[in-house]
């Protein structure tokens, strides 16, 4: 059996992922931030895209990094080791953008290469009667149902145009990256924001700290 039709035998869920506030280091991004909020903000045009991001290392520097240092709603990270090994899979959706990290104490162990997953796909699949009512400076659903028919099935992650901001992840790339991460799994926190099972409680506010 294909991937795909693995994957579209599963019943449809869709999560927000974070970073774990565990013993590990994460990642603080700069005021090149802004450049990525206003594009995402004023409808990603592919060619206004940015090239880069720029952060530093927050956490005790002894510390090993976090494979998934990054809580910013739309802007989630990866180390460079996991980002290869499912390469293919994310570009259906974005591209990998390289990510310029310091760290304030020289004396701290370098982590390696890490990319931002910049998510160009934007897909309008929300149930809008049945969801919560967006928030005005956001777009933000704090309880969101989805249009099983509308979700990207194919696509390991995907924006909304209510809520640019936020990158949602289908579960099975959720799986993915599980997987990938292996006895680091712990490092990524998985907030479940809608299921078609009945049995799956969705987070009472995906979207908060």
């Amino acid at each position: 059996m294909s991937e795909n039709a693995s994957n579209a035998e599963k019943p449809l869920s869709v999560y927000r992922l974070m970073p774990r506030m565990t013993a590990v280091r994460n990642l603080q991004y700069d005021r090149s931030l802004v450049g990525l909020i206003r594009w995402q903000i004023n409808g990603s045009v592919p060619a206004d895209a940015p090239t880069s991001i720029s952060g530093e290392w927050i956490g005790n520097p002894r510390e090993r990094a976090s494979e998934f240092p990054s809580g910013t709603p739309g802007a989630p990270a990866l180390s460079r080791r996991v980002a290869d090994q499912w390469r293919d899979e994310l570009l259906r959706a974005g591209r990998l953008l390289p990510v310029d990290i310091v760290s304030a104490d020289p004396k701290a162990s370098d982590p390696g290469e890490y990319v931002l997953y910049l998510v160009e796909s934007v897909v309008d699949c929300v149930d809008l009667r049945r969801s919560s009512k967006p928030k005005k400076t956001t777009g933000e659903f704090k309880q969101a149902v989805f249009l099983p028919d509308a979700v990207p099935r194919d696509l390991p992650a995907f924006r909304l145009p209510q809520f640019p901001g936020g990158v949602h992840w289908n579960g099975w790339a959720v799986d993915r990256l599980t997987e990938l991460l292996g006895d680091r799994a712990s490092d990524v926190e998985a907030r479940l924001v809608w299921s078609e099972d009945p049995a799956l409680t969705p987070h009472p506010d995906p979207w908060g700290f």
